[in-house]
C-alpha cells in the first residue's frame, strides 16, 4: 500500500493509501518522486471522468509528468544507479509490437501510459518504471524542469513532424502550455520566428517574454489577415494547431503559405470540419501528433544547454499534501496560469 492522490470519481479526489505495484523487475528502477506537473488530461479526467474512449470507472492515481531520484535498480540495469536524478517517459509500449518495430511506439495500441484508465499515475511517493524509459537529468536541470520534459516532448514531436527548414516562419494557435512549448521547440528546430495566437491576453504576455515569439491577439483583426500582413501576403511556413478549439479549424489552411505544412497538435473534444479544397489548392502537407517518440533525450539536451528556459512557465508549486487544492485551481483555468506542479517530500 502507498499513499497517493486518487481520483475516486468525477470531481472527487482523495489522498489515501492504495495498492500499487512494488516489485522491482530486472530491467526496472525504483524512483522516489520529487515533482509532478498537472496536465490538462489530468484535469479533464478530474472534471469529466473521461477523454474519448478512456473512461475512469475505478479509482485511479493521477499524474504523468514526473521527475525524481533512483533509489534501487534491477539486476540488468547498467545505465542508471541509485542517487541519479531522473525524469520518466510515462508511456511503456510493447517492444515487440509492429508499431514499436517501426519506431512509432507512441501509437502502439498496447502502450501502458500513466494516468490513462485503467493505469495508475505517478502522484505517489515512489514508482517502479522501466530503465529504458527513465532518463538521467544533467546537474544543471532541476526537478521542476525535469517534470516539464514530458509536455515539452510533445512540442518537440510537433517540430519534428513539421520538418522545419532553417529560417522558416511559424504560427502557433493556442498559447497554453503545449502551445508555448511547441513555439519554443519550433524556434529550437530552426524557425526564425514564431507567431502565437490566443484569445487570453495573459497567456500571450507570458509567451511574448521569449525572444523570437510574437503575440497575435483578436484585437489585431482576423488571424489570417494578421499572418498575411506579417509575411508579405505569403503565409506561415508551418502552422501548429495547439488549441483543440473547434473555431480554429474552419480557416486553418488560410494561414499557411503554398506548399507549407499544418501540424495538428491540439485534440478537439468533438469531430471538426475544415476546408480541404484550400489545402489542395495550396498543396499543403498535413501532419498529426500523438504524444511523442524518440525525443526525450533531445528535449533534455536542449534544456541543459540553456537554449530553452522552462522556468517562466511554472506558475505555482504545491506541496503533495495540498494536491487537491492544486487540482481545484487547475480546474479553474486561471488566465495567468501556465503550469502548476506538485512537489513531494524529499
Amino acid at each position: 500500500m502507498a499513499k497517493a492522490l486518487v481520483l475516486e470519481k468525477t470531481r472527487q479526489l482523495s489522498i489515501r493509501e492504495i495498492d500499487l505495484p512494488r516489485t522491482l523487475g530486472p530491467n526496472d528502477v525504483r524512483v522516489k518522486i520529487a515533482t509532478v506537473g498537472i496536465c490538462g488530461s489530468d484535469v479533464h479526467y478530474y472534471t469529466h471522468g473521461r477523454i474519448g474512449p478512456f473512461v475512469v470507472d475505478a479509482p485511479m492515481v493521477l499524474g504523468h509528468e514526473a521527475s525524481g531520484t533512483v533509489t534501487e535498480i534491477g539486476a540488468n540495469v547498467t545505465a542508471l544507479a541509485p542517487g541519479d536524478r531522473v525524469c520518466m517517459e510515462p508511456g511503456i509500449p510493447d517492444p515487440n509490437s509492429r508499431a514499436s518495430k517501426l519506431g512509432l511506439y507512441n501509437v502502439d495500441p498496447a502502450v501502458i501510459f500513466w494516468a490513462t484508465p485503467p493505469v495508475h499515475g505517478c502522484l505517489t511517493p515512489e514508482v517502479i518504471h522501466p530503465a529504458a524509459y527513465t532518463y538521467k537529468l544533467p546537474d544543471n536541470v532541476s526537478f521542476a524542469e525535469g517534470a516539464m520534459v514530458e509536455p515539452f516532448a510533445i512540442g518537440m514531436q510537433a517540430a519534428a513532424r513539421a520538418k522545419i527548414a532553417p529560417g522558416d516562419v511559424g504560427l502557433v494557435i493556442g498559447a497554453g502550455p503545449i502551445g508555448i512549448l511547441t513555439a519554443l521547440a519550433a524556434l529550437a528546430g530552426g524557425c526564425a520566428r514564431v507567431m502565437i495566437f490566443d484569445v487570453v491576453p495573459d497567456k500571450l504576455t507570458t509567451a511574448a517574454t521569449y525572444a523570437g515569439i510574437e503575440a497575435l491577439a483578436p484585437a489585431g483583426g482576423g488571424l489570417a489577415d494578421q499572418v498575411m500582413r506579417a509575411t508579405q501576403n505569403w503565409g506561415a511556413d508551418v502552422v501548429f494547431e495547439c488549441s483543440g478549439h473547434p473555431s480554429a479549424f474552419p480557416r486553418i489552411f488560410h494561414h499557411a503559405r503554398p506548399g507549407g505544412c499544418v501540424v495538428f497538435v491540439g485534440m478537439p473534444v468533438e469531430p471538426v470540419t475544415f476546408d480541404v479544397v484550400t489545402a489542395q489548392t495550396k498543396e499543403l502537407r498535413m501532419e498529426t501528433v500523438f504524444r511523442y517518440a524518440n525525443v526525450y533525450d533531445r528535449a533534455i539536451e536542449l534544456i541543459a544547454s540553456g537554449k530553452i528556459d522552462l522556468n517562466p512557465l511554472i506558475s505555482e508549486t504545491y506541496a503533495f499534501a495540498d494536491s487537491i487544492p492544486a487540482f481545484e485551481r487547475a480546474a479553474e483555468a486561471r488566465p495567468t496560469d501556465i503550469k502548476l506542479q506538485i512537489e513531494l517530500p524529499r
